[in-house]
C-alpha cells in the first residue's frame, strides 16, 4: 500500500500552524506546492489505490476529470487544513452535514473520524461516483442524499457547468455562468429540516449559502459549528450582516482564523 511520510507529516503539522493557513503568504504556497507534488503520484490516473492517508488509513480514491480540474484538485491545502481539523477535532463532533459532498472525500474521512455523517449531493452524476466511493471505502453508515440544500423546500433548476462540474450551482446562485451549460430539475430540501441535532457542518454550495444560511437563528449556531464557502461580495456582506445580528462569531482562514471583526474580514471566493 502506498503513502507518503511527507503528507503524513502534513497532515499532523497544519493544526500547529493555523495561525499561517492565509492563502498568499510563502510558507502557504509552499505547504500548496508540497501538497501537490504528494498527492499526485498516490491519487493519479490508474493509482486507483488503497494508499495510506495519514492519520484516515486507507484511502480509495479512484482518479476522476471533472471539466478543467480533476479529483487531485480535492487534496488542495484549502482541503487538507479541513480533513486535519475533522480529525483533530474527532472527538468534540458527532453528528455532521457534508453539503455539497462532491466526489465524497469528505465524506470518507468524516466517517473515518467516527462521526455520524449525511451527504447531500444533487448533480445525479457526481452522487453515482460518491456512492461508489463509499463503498471503496467501507463508508457504510454514510446517508448519501441526491438532493441540494437551499433556504426552502422543493425543485430547483440545477445548472452543471461542463468545463468544470465543481462550479456547478442552483439556477440563480451565479451571475453569467460560463461555456457549456446542462441544466435540469433537482429536488432540494431546506436547510432548517435537516440541521436538528448536527453539531458540525461542511457547506461548499456554490453561491447558494447566503440564501441557506439567511434561514439560520441563533438557537442553532449554539450547539452546531460550520465551515461555510463564500462565494463572492454580496453573498460576503449579507452574511456577515445576519449572523454578527445573531451574534454569531465567525472565523477566516484569510485572518489565520482570527475573529472576524468587518465585512473586510470575511473570506470571498
Amino acid at each position: 500500500m502506498n503513502g507518503s511520510e511527507v503528507l503524513d507529516d502534513l497532515l499532523h503539522a497544519i493544526p500547529t500552524l493555523h495561525d499561517r493557513h492565509a492563502p498568499g503568504s510563502h510558507l502557504y504556497r509552499v505547504l500548496k506546492a508540497t501538497a501537490r507534488r504528494e498527492v499526485e503520484p498516490l491519487f493519479a490516473e490508474g493509482c486507483d489505490g488503497p494508499v495510506a492517508f495519514g492519520p484516515f488509513g486507507e484511502l480509495t480514491l479512484p482518479y476522476h476529470r471533472m471539466g478543467a480540474i480533476d479529483s487531485l484538485n480535492l487534496f488542495d491545502l484549502d482541503e487538507l487544513i479541513l480533513f486535519s481539523f475533522y480529525w483533530t477535532n474527532r472527538k468534540r463532533y458527532k453528528r455532521v452535514l457534508d453539503i455539497g459532498a462532491n466526489l465524497g472525500l469528505h465524506s470518507i474521512l468524516l466517517h473515518k473520524c467516527g462521526y455520524t455523517v449525511t451527504s447531500y449531493e444533487p448533480d445525479p452524476v457526481h452522487f453515482e461516483i460518491l456512492k461508489r466511493n463509499l463503498d471503496l471505502n467501507g463508508a457504510d453508515h454514510v446517508e448519501a442524499v441526491n438532493m441540494a440544500v437551499a433556504g426552502r423546500a422543493g425543485s430547483m433548476e440545477f445548472v452543471r457547468v461542463v468545463g468544470n462540474t465543481t462550479s456547478s450551482h442552483l439556477a440563480g446562485a451565479k451571475t453569467n455562468p460560463y461555456g457549456d451549460l446542462d441544466r435540469f430539475p433537482v429536488t432540494v430540501t431546506a436547510f432548517t429540516d435537516i440541521v436538528a441535532d448536527v453539531d458540525l457542518v461542511k457547506m461548499d454550495v456554490e453561491g447558494q449559502e447566503k440564501d441557506i444560511l439567511l434561514t439560520t437563528s441563533r438557537a442553532e449556531w449554539e450547539i452546531m459549528d460550520g465551515f461555510v464557502e463564500i462565494e463572492n461580495h454580496d453573498n460576503a456582506l449579507a452574511v456577515y450582516d445576519h449572523l454578527s445580528a445573531l451574534g454569531v462569531n465567525m472565523f477566516s482562514q484569510k485572518r489565520d482564523w482570527d475573529r472576524v471583526q468587518s465585512i473586510e474580514d470575511m473570506p470571498v471566493g
